[in-house]
C-alpha cells in the first residue's frame, strides 16, 4: 500500500510495477499531486531531468510519453500536467483518489502485542470507514498538510487560533491577489518559501510588506548570491536582500512571534523574546511560512522509533540534521536507514526527514526505489544506495539565465528570471529546504 499520489509516493508505484509487485496508491486530494497543485503557480530550483525518477521515465516512455525538456525548471502546474498526472494515468484505478487514511494498525493487534505481530497484515482505515489490509506501506503522505505554528518555541502564539493565518505561498500574483494588495502584510519565517511570497508582494502597488524572523539577520535567507550553487535560488537572496536595504521590505529581527490579536486598526502580532524584550507590528494579513513536520498520528498504533529531535528514523536523523548538513551533503539512502520496529512500515520522501529541512526530491526516488527492492527480497539492489547529482548542485550555472532568455516569466509578471520576482521554491515541502 502505498500512501500519498505525489512526486515520491508515484515513484514507488513505479518502481513496484516495475517489480511485479501489487499495490494499491491512495491519495487523500482529488487529483495527483494534489499538495503539488497547492503551489501550482510557484517554479521550482531544480531542472526536469533531476525531478524524474527513473522507473516512471522508462513506464512512460514506453507508453509513448515524450519527456519534457531536461533543462527546465518546471512550475508545480507544470509538474502535475508534464509528468505526474500522465504517470498516474499510467496505474489507473491502482491510485483511488478522495481516501484519506486516518489511521493505520495490524490485524488484531494493537501496538503492545507482540507474539505473531510480525504475520499479522496491516490494517489501513480510511477516513469513510473503509478498512484495507497490505502487507507493507510505503507512507509518502508528506508534510504539506501540517504545517508549523506561528509562536515561537514550537508553540502556537497567543490567539493564534483566533485570526486568519495564511500558510506558505499563497498565489499573491493570481488567484490571492485581491486579497493581498493595498493591505499591509506581515510575512513569518526565514526559509525560501518565506522569501518567494516576499519578492511576489513588492510586485503589488500600496503593499506595505513587513518580514520577521527570529535571527539576529537575515543572512542565511539571503544565501550565496551569485555563489550560489542553484542560481534560482541565489537570485531569489540577491534580489530580497536588495528590497530590504532600499526599504520596499521592513525587516524585524530577533521577532518571536507570542500573542496575535484582533484590534480596530488591524491584527497585532506582538514578539517576546527570550530576555521578555516585546516588539510589535500591526497588519492587515499574516503569511506563516515557517515550515513544515510530519504527523505521525496515522501510525500511532504502530512500532516507531522516532530520532527524539527531527521526528525522523533514529538511523536517518545523523545524515539530514540540518545543523550538519544542506541538501548537498545528503548521503544516499534507502531501506536500512528507513526501517522501524514495525517491519513493513516505511515513511518516505520529506514525511521520512521529520523536521529537517534538507529533503531533494531525487533523494525520494532513491529512497523507494531501495524500499520496493526489499520488498522484492531483492536486498543486493536495496542496499547499493547511489545519489547522481553534480557535486555542485542540482542545476548547471547558466540555466537561470538560460531559462529567462528563452522565456521570461510563464507566471506573467513582467521582466525576466533575474529582475523580476518570480515564484521559486523547493519541491520539498518544508521550510528551508534546498534543491527542489
Amino acid at each position: 500500500m502505498v500512501i500519498g499520489a505525489g512526486p515520491v509516493g508515484l515513484a514507488a508505484a513505479a518502481h513496484l510495477t516495475e517489480r511485479g509487485l501489487d499495490f494499491v496508491v491512495l491519495e487523500a486530494g482529488e487529483q495527483a499531486g494534489a499538495s503539488v497543485s497547492q503551489w501550482g503557480h510557484v517554479r521550482v530550483f531544480s531542472p526536469y531531468r533531476y525531478n524524474i525518477d527513473a522507473a516512471a521515465r522508462r513506464l512512460l516512455e514506453a507508453d509513448g510519453w515524450s519527456a519534457p525538456d531536461p533543462d527546465w525548471l518546471p512550475t508545480g502546474a507544470e509538474l502535475i500536467d508534464d509528468y505526474l498526472a500522465p504517470l498516474a494515468k499510467l496505474f489507473g484505478d491502482k491510485v483511488r483518489l478522495g481516501a484519506k487514511v486516518s489511521v493505520i494498525s495490524r490485524l488484531g493487534y494493537d501496538r503492545v502485542r507482540t507474539a505473531g505481530r510480525d504475520d499479522a497484515p496491516f490494517l489501513i482505515r480510511l477516513a469513510d470507514g473503509t478498512e484495507l489490509t497490505a502487507r507493507a506501506i510505503i507512507d509518502a503522505s508528506g508534510t504539506y498538510t501540517s504545517p508549523n505554528v506561528l509562536g515561537a518555541s514550537g508553540l502556537p502564539a497567543h490567539g493564534e487560533h483566533e485570526v486568519v493565518v495564511d500558510h506558505a505561498l499563497p498565489d499573491v500574483l493570481g488567484a490571492d491577489r485581491d486579497r493581498y494588495e493595498g493591505k499591509r502584510v506581515l510575512v513569518v519565517g526565514a526559509g525560501h518559501s518565506a522569501a518567494t511570497t516576499l519578492l511576489a508582494l513588492t510586485e503589488l502597488d500600496d503593499t506595505p510588506i513587513t518580514w520577521a524572523i527570529r535571527a539576529g539577520d537575515a543572512a542565511r535567507t539571503y544565501g550565496g548570491g551569485e555563489a550560489d550553487a542553484l542560481p534560482a535560488r541565489g537570485a531569489l537572496g540577491t534580489r530580497l536582500r536588495a528590497h530590504v536595504a532600499s526599504g520596499r521590505i521592513q525587516l524585524l529581527t530577533g521577532f518571536f512571534t507570542h500573542r496575535v490579536h484582533a484590534t480596530g486598526q488591524g491584527v497585532e502580532v506582538v514578539s517576546r523574546d527570550p530576555s521578555g524584550r516585546e516588539q510589535s507590528v500591526t497588519v492587515d494579513r499574516i503569511v506563516s511560512a515557517t515550515g513544515y513536520r510530519p504527523d505521525h498520528s496515522i501510525a500511532s498504533e504502530l512500532r516507531l522509533d522516532l530520532d527524539p529531535v527531527l521526528g525522523s528514523t533514529r538511523a536517518l536523523a545523523p545524515l539530514i540534521d540540518p545543523n550538519q548538513h544542506s541538501c548537498g551533503t545528503v548521503p544516499a539512502h534507502g531501506v536500512d536507514e528507513l526501517a522501524h520496529p514495525e517491519p513493513g512500515y516505511y515513511a518516505v520522501g520529506v514525511k521520512s526527514y521529520g523536521r529537517a529541512p534538507t529533503f531533494l526530491m531525487a533523494t525520494g526516488y532513491e529512497q523507494v526505489r531501495s524500499v520496493v527492492a526489499a520488498l522484492a527480497g531483492d536486498w543486493e539492489a536495496a542496499r547499493d544506495v547511489q545519489l547522481d547529482l553534480p557535486e555542485t548542485g542540482v542545476c548547471s550555472s547558466n540555466l537561470a539565465e538560460a531559462q529567462e532568455q528563452r522565456v521570461g516569466l510563464a507566471t506573467g509578471i513582467s521582466g525576466g528570471l533575474l529582475s523580476a520576482p518570480l515564484p521559486l521554491a523547493t519541491v520539498s515541502a518544508g521550510d528551508g529546504g534546498c534543491c527542489g
